[in-house]
């Protein structure tokens, strides 16, 4: 079922979103300007934070889909200690940078599919001199998908997909929907790496 974009409220992936993993992993997701940005906790700000880009929701998700990957000493440092080129990278640059997308796009379309939501791959090098293949960068995003679907989610990815697939699908309540994706980390015990 396709809901209205009135369905897909920032209050409720948020919600969702800290309800499961803020009492885990003391990470929420927050609203924020311009450029996303994961920032571990800090002596001001006591949890980690996963900031999504001007309030769209598609971009929660994105950020979301790089934090379900990121292992334990990754999510200690800012970004994940990653490096990020803007647009008019070079092919080489274009060429890392898609490698490194290609597992949390896959993660993202499968949570927009949880939501309803039509999602569309993105290879963010607008202005670049390099002529980027969106199709063929499709098909690997698509590929990696097919894989997860096979071979299962990482843990926190599949908590995340089970209480969307509860909220958007089902239509059950938020705390539903927590309650579920929370029964999935609890299934599971948290490794070192998680």
């Amino acid at each position: 079922m396709v809901h209205t974009q009135d369905k897909w409220l920032l209050e409720d992936i948020t919600a969702l979103f800290d309800g499961i993993f803020m009492p885990r992993y003391q990470t929420r997701l927050v609203r924020g300007k311009d450029e996303p940005l994961y920032r571990p906790a800090d002596e001001q700000t006591p949890y980690h934070q996963i900031i999504f880009a001007r309030g769209f929701y598609a971009s929660a998700l994105h950020e979301i889909s790089h934090w379900c990957i990121a292992g334990t000493k990754r999510r200690q440092l800012e970004d994940y200690g990653y490096w990020y080129l803007p647009d008019g990278r070079n092919a080489q640059e274009q060429s890392a940078f898609e490698q490194a997308e290609i597992a949390p796009q896959a993660l993202e379309s499968l949570f927009a599919d949880a939501c309803g939501r039509t999602f569309h791959v993105s290879v963010d090098n607008l202005g670049g001199d390099v002529e980027v293949d969106r199709d063929a960068f499709a098909k690997k995003v698509n590929a990696r998908k097919q894989r997860y679907l096979q071979e299962g989610l990482p843990t926190r990815a599949n908590a995340l997909y089970v209480a969307l697939t509860s909220f958007y699908q089902r239509e059950e309540s938020l705390a539903a929907a927590i309650a579920q994706g929370q029964a999935v980390l609890d299934q599971t015990p948290v490794a070192v790496n998680a």
